[in-house]
């Protein structure tokens, strides 16, 4: 027990984090940091769900190093922390409840039952928000049923890099974007077999889902329209590579195309698990020159993940890059649940369900253009 419990004020939303994780290595656990810290206003953190470190892992990896970090905030900030949905107590009368699901996907569909029944009237959703494509729009049935409003975290749709690129290729004639997105994997069997292993939805559905989230909330692409796809085979790679498990996995390790779509756009997106830390927007001319570019992090963002590498030392790289977006995202999504203000450039899960049809139709495009 702590001796002040988190409170909300009428202007804020009561932040409900379903997913943690370990510290420093947890997505939903920067989640936490960056709302103990104070950087969204329209936010409190006051309940943390926990399965797995308050359960069947609390011995194991990461343990330890969880309930330390829990008995901290608990006792510095008042959170209070559950092991499961059943042992969160009532909303109180009038407080706007906003759960943000930051757990594995395959679990989304059950934890957004459960924050729906538990008095979640906004639920904030980590991409690519389900599985499948059925099951996602099963999801946005069960919540539109009894008015809950879900919102996804595609936090690229916010990203100044992304707004800069197509800025500049409104005002040029002619141009032709590129999203590029890049990751740190080893370029070895091991680093990309246990790489495919743990993200088995597939590079599409998993590291280039906030590309193709791009295109379909600012590129007008659907499934019924896109005119044709075409990959770059110079550039893409697909491999069959054995996870940890011993299981063999197939998957792109880069992949890069080009989508025309029947209203007379086109856009490309390029991938690469081993291609760096740095993802960009680039903009060429008629002639493939490249005319443009505006990388995550710039010299601003630089200085930022410097500080954050200090204060946090050993945490994922990704968090410090993406720091300004992930606050961005979730303070639109608090605003919206407690003050009702739009949240501008928020995916929607209609996008994120389109989003998904679109992952799904591309890969066996892409598989059989590359084999």
């Amino acid at each position: 027990t702590t001796s002040k419990m988190a409170t909300t004020t009428d202007k804020q939303a009561e932040v409900i984090l379903a997913g943690c994780g370990a510290p420093k290595r947890g997505m939903g656990w920067y989640h936490a940091v960056q709302l103990l810290k104070g950087k969204c206003p329209s936010a409190v953190l006051c309940h943390v769900i926990e399965p797995w470190f308050l359960g069947g892992g609390a011995e194991g990896p990461g343990g330890p190093e969880f309930a330390e970090w829990a008995k901290e905030v608990g006792a510095s900030h008042g959170v209070q922390f559950h092991k499961s949905f059943d042992d969160l107590p009532a909303a109180a009368s009038g407080v706007k409840r906003l759960c943000l699901v930051s757990g594995r996907t395959a679990d989304n569909p059950r934890i957004l039952g459960e924050a729906i029944k538990n008095g979640c009237t906004t639920i904030y959703l980590e991409k690519p928000g389900a599985p499948t494509v059925a099951l996602l729009e099963a999801m946005k049935e069960e919540a539109t049923s009894q008015d809950v409003t879900v919102l996804m975290g595609y936090n690229k749709n916010v990203c100044k890099y992304v707004s800069k690129a197509r800025d500049f290729s409104a005002e040029n004639a002619g141009s032709h974007v590129t999203f590029v997105s890049n990751n740190t994997y080893e370029p070895t069997a091991e680093s990309l077999g246990e790489c495919f292993e743990r993200n088995c939805e597939g590079m599409l559905k998993n590291m280039a889902i906030h590309e193709l989230a791009l295109l379909v909330s600012f590129y007008d692409v659907s499934v019924e329209n896109i005119e044709s796809v075409t990959a770059d085979k110079d550039f893409s790679s697909m491999q069959t590579l054995k996870g940890p498990s011993g299981k063999e996995w197939t998957d792109f390790d880069k992949i890069k195309f080009t989508i025309k779509t029947k209203t007379g756009k086109e856009v490309s997106v390029q991938a690469d698990r081993c291609g760096g830390d740095t993802s960009y927007a680039m903009v060429s001319d008629s002639t493939g020159k490249e005319i443009f570019r505006h990388s995550m992090p710039d010299e601003e963002d630089k200085a930022n993940v410097t500080n954050l590498e200090k204060e946090y030392p050993g945490a994922m790289p990704y968090f410090f890059s993406q720091d300004p977006d992930y606050i961005t995202v979730k303070e639109r999504v608090s605003d919206y649940c407690a003050n009702g203000t739009e949240p501008k450039g928020i995916a929607t899960i209609d996008i994120a369900c389109e989003t998904l049809r679109v992952a799904e139709y591309l890969v066996p495009v892409l598989q059989d253009q590359l084999s």
